[in-house]
């Protein structure tokens, strides 16, 4: 695998007490896993990207798609640096792309 490639991670804690938070937080989740993220936990989504250009502009497209309130953090790592992370308990999911294979549906 060549490491150009860039893992770009979102950690998000946010409320869901008023009915108003529970759309934004839907909406929010909604629009990771439509633009290509991941779950790896419940609150933290991953996203493979080719390199700092485009994961640049998709940072863009994230700060653009905000809710109102909570927190929103945003970590941008090597995928060697991504590969390295080590299980203490559990297993990866089998659902996370692992090799840099591209998919083009027609």
């Amino acid at each position: 695998m060549n490491y150009r490639f860039m893992r770009l991670i979102v950690f998000f804690d946010l409320p869901m007490e008023t009915s108003t938070e529970k759309k934004e937080y839907t909406m929010f989740r909604k629009f990771l896993i439509k633009n290509g993220f991941i779950m790896v936990q419940k609150s933290v989504y991953s996203k493979l990207v080719l390199n700092k250009t485009i994961s640049s502009s998709l940072r863009q497209n994230v700060k653009k798609n905000l809710p109102s309130t909570g927190l929103v953090q945003l970590l941008e790592i090597t995928e060697k640096q991504y590969s390295d992370v080590e299980y203490l308990i559990g297993n990866s999911q089998s659902d996370i792309v692992e090799n840099d294979n591209r998919l083009v549906e027609l």
